[in-house]
């Protein structure tokens, strides 16, 4: 008797396996992929989420042989400038103050690359951008956002999920990509595949560091 296909996700964000289990998807194991995410000379924000998403997906798979893997990449840009990911260093709060400030009354572009393989088999991409607008922000509205500590680890300084969801004046295309992963094009994507999207839920869920 065949045993059922399972899926392994190449990504440690909490956000991204809630947003999997919106959809009744849980993945059987957690590989969280390494790279360096810093962008190579003349990389437009496009073209470093998609080879982030690859790449980490190229990662696990060798690492999980004869199971699905599914990696995705978020990244934040207004025009080719690409935001970073503020982390918990000292200077991450004035990094991520310097992001409100320019995202402030401003259109911006959230990118994330979806990749996928299925065992043995192909793999396959998707790119989905949205647009987020902020409303003009006060001092003190980034001051309060600040206090959150929402910002750490996230894409563009915010969380569109948590306080920032106040400052967003407009929204075009998928919220969930906003969020860190596209439900629509990330269920398309297993489907066409051969992943069982719908009754796929694991018996439990290992993570591994990478």
């Amino acid at each position: 008797m065949n045993s059922p296909p399972t899926l392994v996700l190449a990504s440690a964000s909490p956000r991204r396996l809630e947003l999997l289990a919106q959809i009744g998807l849980q993945p059987h194991s957690v590989i969280a992929a390494e790279l360096d995410e810093a962008p190579l000379r003349n990389e437009t924000p496009p073209q470093l989420a998609r080879r982030l998403a690859l790449g980490k997906m190229a990662l696990v798979r060798d690492m999980a042989p004869g199971q699905f893997v599914l990696g995705a990449d978020t990244v934040v840009a207004v025009g080719r400038r690409i935001l970073p990911k503020p982390g918990d260093g000292d200077g991450g709060g004035d990094e991520a103050r310097r992001c409100l400030e320019l995202l402030s009354g401003r259109r911006h572009h959230v990118y994330t690359a979806v990749a996928a393989t299925a065992p043995g088999g192909p793999e396959r991409v998707r790119l989905v951008d949205s647009v987020v607008a902020f409303k003009r922000l006060t001092p003190g509205e980034i001051d309060w956002y600040l206090d959150s500590d929402e910002w750490r680890g996230k894409a563009g300084g915010y969380a569109i999920q948590g306080r920032a969801g106040r400052f967003v004046r407009f929204l075009r295309g998928s919220y969930s990509n906003v969020v860190g992963l596209p439900l629509f094009e990330t269920a398309n994507l297993l489907e066409g595949l051969g992943y069982p999207v719908l009754g796929s839920a694991g018996p439990g869920r290992e993570t591994m560091a990478k």
